[in-house]
């Protein structure tokens, strides 16, 4: 886990077999604690592995902004159903970017939830590519979408701390 300015927060060694939200409330909770009372708000953006129904209660109980990337599923994919149709005309040569915003509560969920998702339609593929956030943030989806984007910046970091451990 990475702060804003790149440094290690809290780390935890685990067997490779394990999925890799193992263990992240042992993980989260010191960190969150650490920081209780001494800033005035906490964000939190992850991959689709802690797309968990514990951890969005857990950062909502502890008010915490986040942005988690959802598997795609078949519910998902039909409340955007009207994003996937090709669209019209010849492909410019930059990418089309769409946003969907919409509630959703999966099966496992107690609570609705905002989900962002993000349709891009590149040149030269058939299909486009397609996103969906899971958020507590109220800002615009092109915003969430901006703010989760940044976690490719923590995924750097992750690398270059397993290139200095071996």
């Amino acid at each position: 886990m990475f702060n804003h300015f790149g440094d290690l927060e809290r780390c935890a060694l685990r067997p490779g077999n394990v999925h890799s939200a193992d263990g992240w409330k042992d993980v989260l909770e010191p960190v969150v604690t650490r920081y209780r009372g001494k800033v005035s708000r906490l964000y939190f953006r992850a991959d689709a592995a802690f797309a968990n129904p514990d951890v969005y209660e857990f950062l909502e109980a502890e008010r915490i902004k986040y942005a988690i990337r959802l598997p795609a599923n078949r519910i998902l994919q039909d409340r955007i159903g009207y994003l996937l149709k090709r669209p019209v005309g010849r492909p410019p040569i930059e990418v089309r970017r769409f946003y969907a915003n919409f509630h959703y509560q999966a099966a496992s969920w107690k609570i609705p939830r905002r989900v962002i998702a993000k349709v891009e339609w590149h040149q030269g593929e058939l299909v486009p590519r397609i996103g969906f956030i899971v958020t507590n943030l109220s800002r615009l989806a092109e915003r969430v979408v901006a703010f989760y984007n940044h976690r490719g910046t923590a995924e750097q970091w992750i690398k270059e701390g397993k290139n200095a451990i071996n």
